[in-house]
């Protein structure tokens, strides 16, 4: 049996759970399974994690009995955890008086609380004896952080909840393995950031669903499905995309918040699990590895109403949406190019729009056509009616993509918006443009009050400046393409 564990504030803050009345039964039910799972398989450590701004799981690693007093009193961790770049570079000057952007509780490197959420509890099947879960951070007065993403989309879907729906979510990865030949870990190679491994492919390319070239790639998709299978994640496929070593992987939808929790710990279980294999598993876009092909993360989302039912579906004439879809395909619309910093957060990812390379470069919809960037799937009363969105990149934070799209949907409900006529031609059609640029992105996210509104001025401010000081540091570096171009001729 577990050892009783007196929560005598060692380990965070006495009763700081109970106090600030942060668990629900779902979190107490949870928490008294968890701990029958660490009795029964003799966990001795357990990783308490979060994601940051960039979807970056950062956290600790505890000993069981700490975990166990961390579920009473929390665990802290500096604030600068959610004021770095995606260098690990803390952006802003911390110590100074007010905190970070007016955060007076993050002043002078204050603590934040981690939070463990039991319903998130898993078992590592890679890692011997050691459990995973994710944490939600709060400021010591027991108050969420305004900056933490997943509370944040847990906040938009309360709000959506007022209006009496559930969002839904299925997933749709693309992404990269490739056989690791040298991590580069020589003491001169581990600069700030560090020198990215040298890969070599482990199939060759461009045969869209050959089944002989995922063949080749067996031992992966067997590697991957025995991890995701152990962590009881709802893989319902793994499919060989287009470019030489490139995988998919798609979902059955789930409720919002589950369905970001879930893609948190996929990338995470991909990259750990290909690591320890002799691998490289990469979520970036568009990899400087020759004749790569750019990965996407296309969203797949409907709304549920309070009997269960898809309010997507229009069961009233010939319209393939019903018109709570429509009012939600005209806000995603009407805000992509702001959502643009959250769909596709790095400067990598705006290489992937190209004109007819199934990537959207265009805010527009069409039925069934994969050149849209919103995909209506479906037909007149369709249960599995649907609105994929095809701009998003594997890197972007799941809290935050599938935020951005509720904070679109809520604005085109309650503002009684209308989408324009459908395409069929959408990279000839005459309808915005979206960011070529994350520069041009961050532009278009300031001069739209949207996401102020919903996501709120604090974590606008800090986020917006996040992104600013990557951006910054991006265009301050000499690139290949200038060293080749001038360096000689001039």
């Amino acid at each position: 049996m577990t050892t009783p564990v007196v929560d005598d504030g060692s380990v965070g803050r006495a009763g700081f759970v109970a106090r600030h009345g942060l668990w629900g039964d779902a979190q107490h039910a949870a928490h008294d399974e968890s701990r029958r799972v660490i009795d029964e398989h003799g966990v001795d450590l357990v990783r308490v994690v979060f994601a940051d701004q960039h979807g970056i799981l950062r956290g600790k690693t505890l000993t069981s009995e700490t975990y166990e007093q961390a579920c009473r009193g929390g665990y802290s961790v500096p604030s600068t955890l959610v004021l770095k770049d995606t260098s690990g570079r803390t952006v802003v000057p911390v110590f100074r008086p007010g905190g970070a952007f007016g955060m007076e509780q993050a002043g002078n490197v204050a603590d934040l609380v981690l939070v463990p959420d039991p319903t998130t509890f898993r078992m590592l099947p890679w890692a011997a004896r050691t459990a995973w879960v994710l944490c939600d951070i709060h400021f010591t007065d027991g108050t969420p952080a305004p900056v933490s993403t997943r509370q944040l989309y847990r906040r938009l879907l309360g709000e959506l909840a007022e209006h009496g729906y559930e969002h839904v979510v299925g997933l749709e990865v693309e992404f990269h393995v490739f056989r690791l030949e040298d991590a580069h870990l020589d003491p001169t190679e581990t600069t700030w950031p560090g020198h990215p491994p040298t890969v070599s492919m482990l199939a060759q390319g461009y045969q869209l669903l050959a089944d002989d070239r995922l063949d080749q790639l067996d031992d992966v998709v067997q590697l991957l499905y025995r991890g995701m299978h152990a962590l009881n994640l709802p893989v319902r496929s793994f499919e060989l995309e287009l470019g030489p070593s490139q995988v998919e992987v798609t979902f059955a939808p789930q409720q919002g918040l589950r369905a970001a929790d879930d893609m948190m710990l996929f990338r995470s279980a991909v990259k750990q699990l290909c690591r320890r294999n002799g691998l490289h598993a990469t979520f970036m876009c568009r990899p400087a590895v020759p004749n790569t092909f750019a990965s996407g993360w296309h969203l797949h989302q409907s709304l549920r109403d309070r009997d269960g039912r898809n309010a997507f579906a229009n069961d009233d004439g010939n319209e393939i949406l019903s018109p709570v879809g429509r009012q939600v395909l005209a806000g995603l619309l009407a805000h992509a190019d702001a959502a643009s910093v959250f769909t596709t957060p790095t400067v990598n990812g705006y290489r992937r729009y190209k004109p007819n390379s199934l990537a959207p470069d265009r805010a527009v919809w069409g039925v069934d056509n994969k050149g849209a960037m919103l995909r209506v799937v479906g037909l007149p009363g369709d249960p599995g009616t649907r609105i994929e969105n095809r701009v998003g990149e594997p890197a972007a934070n799941p809290y935050l993509y599938m935020a951005s799209q509720v904070a679109c949907a809520l604005e085109g409900i309650e503002q009684d918006l209308a989408p324009p006529p459908p395409t069929e031609s959408p990279y000839d059609a005459d309808a915005p443009r979206l960011p070529g640029t994350l520069m041009a992105a961050l532009d278009a996210l300031e001069a739209d009050d949207l996401f102020s509104r919903r996501f709120g001025s604090t974590f606008m401010e800090t986020y917006l400046a996040i992104k600013r000081a990557e951006v910054e540091r991006y265009l301050g570096a000499v690139t290949d393409w200038e060293q080749r171009e001038y360096f000689d001729i001039y």
